[in-house]
């Protein structure tokens, strides 16, 4: 264990060093309500002509792309729709998207939707530029190293934060297993922050999502890769999931809470991508692969397992967290500033209806799951606590219902 332990701060150290090097700009904005109606100006701008629109079949359904097609039309762009994505996006689902974007000649991307469109178009994109190699070899870190085609990110939801991340999560229904993808060319140039576009999810799809993105605003936070920058970006997206989540979750159409709502997930996107992720992420993306369990549900039921897990190696950080959020008491200490932190999202949770532990977990199936979520997290994730297999196996025994 101590060998391991040593060779996962080792490789975390180097690769927060290493990271500096890369290019981390992030996305231009075109943000408000009916901001999306700007982006086939800005396409048009940018001289190019001919796009692959990729989405899924349920935002194509409620009309949601119209206007943006109106405004393609209306600028003379070309678009071909590839809406065949799935929830968790496969690797068939970037053959499909690819194919229609080489017969239709197309000349960029827009990805459109939640995080599994913009996964697929991502991932489509990096096999437009790398066309002799597959998902799964993308699998890891800088392995794709092409600049992609012009890539614009419309999110319909607040949590992914994809629009701004350097990563994508592709499925391979065939193992049940996931790829992790992360490259900085991965990461568009341009994101719309749309509320308006926001306004019409259900409230099950906002309450997961929004407690995605307050995921990524923590185990970013706590992790042991932060930035000035990053620690800035974690705590406005938490400040603002705190004090928004619920008011967009009862009132769908309150158009400031949804847009708050927008900016705290890219936030969370800006800070995750560059000090990353952890193990809730590591177990629910593993879970997803082996039950098809949404991503932002299976992070929301986990968080609240791992921060219990990491102790009182995250709870100086937590109590940072709970105080932005509005959770602590003045004359508290770190541990009790963590727990009520802890407290506070298992309320959240409970208060939007969302489940506290799984039915679907199946004993046999744990040490496998285990041992997958554990080759996703070390060495890369650089948690507070560095978990072994039977420490995983034991956490995700007690997601079991």
């Amino acid at each position: 264990m101590s060998l391991n332990y040593a060779y996962c701060r080792i490789y975390q150290k180097t690769m927060k060093f290493a990271v500096n090097f890369l290019d981390w700009t992030p996305p231009k904005l075109l943000k408000g309500a009916g901001a999306v109606k700007e982006l086939p100006k800005l396409i048009k701008s940018e001289g190019v002509n001919n796009v692959l629109v990729v989405t899924d079949k349920g935002l194509m359904g409620l009309h949601l792309l119209d206007s943006l097609f109106e405004g393609l039309e209306a600028e003379g762009i070309k678009y071909s729709v590839f809406d065949g994505v799935q929830p968790n996006p496969t690797i068939y689902n970037i053959e499909d998207a690819l194919k229609i974007y080489k017969e239709n000649n197309c000349e960029g991307f827009i990805a459109f939707g939640g995080g599994s469109p913009m996964d697929c178009a991502k991932v489509t994109a990096a096999r437009v530029v790398k066309p002799n190699q597959t998902p799964s070899q993308m699998r890891g870190v800088l392995k794709i190293l092409k600049k992609l085609p012009p890539f614009y990110a419309v999110p319909t939801t607040a949590g992914t934060g994809s629009e701004c991340t350097i990563a994508a999560v592709i499925s391979n229904p065939d193992t049940h297993e996931k790829n992790s993808i992360m490259d900085p060319v991965l990461r568009p140039k341009y994101a719309v922050l749309d509320p308006e576009l926001t306004a019409g999810l259900p409230p099950h799809i906002t309450s997961t999502t929004g407690m995605d993105a307050l995921t990524h605003a923590v185990e970013a936070y706590i992790g042991k890769s932060n930035t000035k920058q990053t620690e800035e970006d974690a705590l406005i997206a938490t400040k603002l999931v705190f004090e928004n989540i619920e008011k967009a979750y009862e009132d769908g159409k309150n158009l400031e809470a949804r847009e708050n709502m927008l900016v705290a997930s890219y936030h969370a996107g800006l800070a995750f991508t560059r000090a990353y992720v952890g193990y809730v992420h590591a177990i629910a993306h593993n879970l997803g692969g082996m039950y098809n369990i949404p991503h932002g549900l299976a992070n929301a039921v986990i968080l609240p397992y791992v921060l219990d897990y990491f102790g009182e190696t995250a709870y100086k950080r937590l109590a940072e967290l709970a105080d932005v959020a509005g959770v602590s008491g003045p004359a508290q200490g770190d541990r009790e500033k963590a727990k009520n932190f802890i407290a506070a999202i298992r309320e959240l949770n409970k208060k939007m209806n969302i489940p506290d532990k799984f039915e679907q977990i199946k004993d046999e199936d744990i040490p496998l799951i285990a041992e997958r979520a554990l080759k996703e997290g070390n060495p890369l994730y650089p948690v507070p606590k560095i978990m072994n297999i039977e420490d995983c196996k034991a956490l995700i025994k007690k997601l079991q219902k």
